[in-house]
């Protein structure tokens, strides 16, 4: 078999198979027939496939030819190289075309009178006499080995292929100075090429002294080869000009397989507590399987983490009909099996028709409310698995991005304030809605437009030709996959909420200057905690966008609501943000309840300034 151009599996030829050695005794059809050294025989159909096997003496097989790279060098290579490969055959067996050529081969090269390093040390010698420079025994061994390792292309010159530095001739030493002081400004703020110069001086004086190092005249264009364009100095840090790096989109085939969160500014303006107008933040939770918003949270400034965990129980909780809503729109009306899925869940009875599902993994971004503790938390509560998006890549989280568009066109143009680009002149003046009110308005559009609006993206494999909306879609994959997780109830709800450790007293609980207070309190009080061990104190659950009651693990385990003593004088929800603005316009008290009382009276004030701040009744005001 040496002297064959490629391995061919004939009878009597010996391979091995298995990581052992056999002779081949016969062959039939696809059937080869092998016996080892001790006798053993096998049949084996699928031999020349199997892992690890060859055949005993056979030449490797060169591969393919590149004709991709060999069209890529000059054509004088490409001659020498085609050259070559006709000598290397002549050398191995005998012709210059090939095996299977006919003809006899010279004298020097027959392959029956001569060994291998017989034919080697003729071709060399006749190389050199027809003037190929340098040629010796050594070059057409190693001309010969390139061939069975790379083909052609390893007969081709590489040292008119090789690309050159990107650095150039630039000094080594400043080059790492650069790579340092890019390394050192990564995830800082980004200043310009001038004041990474600077640095990198710094840098070399560092190393190697005070000018034993001259900067380059070339710097500017060498921080350009050395920098990633995304991160060049000078330039933003989202540039519309690089390309996003390619990705694969992940096929969801259930409902709460995968849901994406995300955050932006509203474009819409509205009025705030303060009577102050401006844009609120939107955060939402959409499904990618049937497209559903499970929940949509608008806050005037920006999100908390909190807000970030109570959008997870907010999506696992069934939504409440709120007043004036027409029946068509609870969840018996949508195109869902609902006997089905009030059978599994009773609190399904007249909730509206929006999707409960607790999801099993979110896709968030990098923003700190996504990687907070709180939320991080929360997923680990509800079992759900958190996958973060690739930075600077929105295409990543695609299907939320175009949601952010489609309400803006759906909802948001209909409300006073469109996007800044084609808002009209004082937009401010035009506001005519309060937060909870726009709140109210994109829960109802939520359930009455976007879940029974057909989306293109929602095709049925029985119906491709149809658009199904994300009510009917659920339906569908939920009949399919047969799997519903069971929804969260309110007191899951009230588990996410955040977490301070208070003492219960004579008072009751104080909690940042307002007392909470309830009948049930009296057999604890002065008592430490019997279920923590946070010192003896007791766990108190709150809401910062509520803090007209607290919740408190009591002995027996559960969740109990304690009222605010002042709760009478807050009739609408007030958040921390409010409050915290009241202190710093209260004087301290001595006295802790004449405090408390003052900051509740000045709490009315703001009330009744909020009232007449807004639009129709008078200027707004900024607190």
């Amino acid at each position: 078999m040496s002297g064959s151009w490629r391995p061919v599996v004939a009878v009597g030829c010996h391979v091995v198979f298995e990581d052992r050695a056999w002779q081949v005794v016969g062959l039939e059809a696809s059937v080869v027939r092998l016996v080892d050294e001790q006798g053993a025989a096998a049949d084996v159909r699928h031999l020349c496939g199997s892992p690890g096997f060859r055949v005993v003496g056979a030449q490797a097989v060169p591969g393919a030819p590149q004709w991709g790279l060999f069209e890529g060098v000059s054509e004088r290579q490409r001659e020498r190289a085609l050259a070559w490969q006709r000598h290397i055959q002549e050398v191995e067996c005998g012709l210059p075309a090939g095996p299977g050529a006919s003809g006899v081969p010279r004298p020097a090269y027959d392959p029956a009178r001569w060994s291998m390093a017989e034919r080697e040390q003729a071709k060399a010698e006749e190389l050199t006499a027809l003037g190929w420079p340098k040629v010796s025994r050594a070059t057409v061994v190693r001309m010969r080995a390139n061939y069975r390792q790379r083909g052609l292309w390893g007969l081709v010159d590489h040292r008119t292929t090789r690309g050159s530095s990107r650095t150039g001739r630039a000094d080594e030493r400043v080059v790492v100075a650069g790579l340092e002081a890019l390394r050192r400004q990564r995830g800082q703020s980004k200043g310009t090429v001038a004041g990474l110069r600077r640095l990198t001086v710094e840098i070399l004086d560092e190393a190697h002294g005070p000018g034993a190092v001259a900067m380059p005249a070339t710097f500017y264009r060498l921080v350009r080869a050395l920098a990633d364009p995304r991160e060049l100095p000078g330039r933003p840090a989202r540039t519309a000009t690089v390309p996003a790096a390619p990705f694969t989109p992940t096929n969801v085939l259930r409902p709460g397989e995968q849901v994406m969160l995300d955050t932006t500014r509203l474009d819409v303006m509205v009025v705030f507590d303060q009577g102050v107008v401006g844009r609120p933040e939107l955060t939402i939770a959409l499904d990618v399987a049937t497209r559903s918003i499970l929940a949509a949270v608008l806050r005037p400034a920006s999100t908390k983490a909190v807000d970030a965990a109570l959008l997870l129980a907010e999506m696992a909780v069934p939504h409440p009909m709120r007043p004036g809503w027409p029946k068509v729109l609870e969840l018996s009306h949508a195109a869902v099996p609902y006997e089905r899925l009030l059978a599994l869940d009773a609190r399904l009875d007249g909730a509206a028709a929006r999707p409960v599902i607790v999801p099993e993994t979110v896709v968030v971004d990098c923003g700190k409310v996504f990687v907070s503790e709180p939320f991080l938390a929360a997923c680990e509560t509800l079992g759900v698995s958190v996958q973060s998006a690739p930075p600077r890549q929105p295409a990543a989280k695609g299907p939320v991005e175009r949601t952010f568009g489609s309400i803006n066109t759906l909802l948001c143009q209909y409300v006073a304030g469109s996007n800044v680009t084609l808002r009209g002149r004082d937009v401010a003046s035009q506001a005519r809605w309060t937060l909870p009110q726009l709140q109210d308005l994109l829960d109802e559009w939520i359930t009455a437009g976007w879940q029974n609006r057909p989306h293109e993206g929602l095709r049925h494999p029985m119906m491709p030709r149809a658009c199904l909306s994300p009510n009917e879609m659920r339906g569908a994959l939920v009949a399919a996959c047969g799997y519903l997780p069971v929804p969260l109830t309110g007191d899951d709800y009230t588990e996410l909420l955040p977490v301070v450790w208070k003492a219960v007293t004579d008072r009751g609980i104080r909690v940042d200057h307002r007392t909470y207070d309830h009948a049930v309190l009296n057999p604890h009080r002065g008592h430490p905690s019997p279920v923590t061990a946070q010192g003896g104190k007791w766990e108190v659950h709150h809401n910062p966008h509520d803090l007209r009651q607290v919740w408190i693990r009591l002995p027996n385990g559960k969740l109990t609501e304690i009222p605010w003593i002042h709760r009478d004088h807050a009739t609408s929800p007030f958040n921390d943000h409010i409050w915290q603005y009241l202190k710093t316009q209260v004087a301290r008290r001595p006295d802790r309840d004449h405090y408390e009382a003052a900051l509740v009276r000045a709490l009315d004030g703001h009330a009744g300034q909020d009232r007449a701040a807004l639009p129709g009744t008078g200027r707004p005001r900024r607190a």
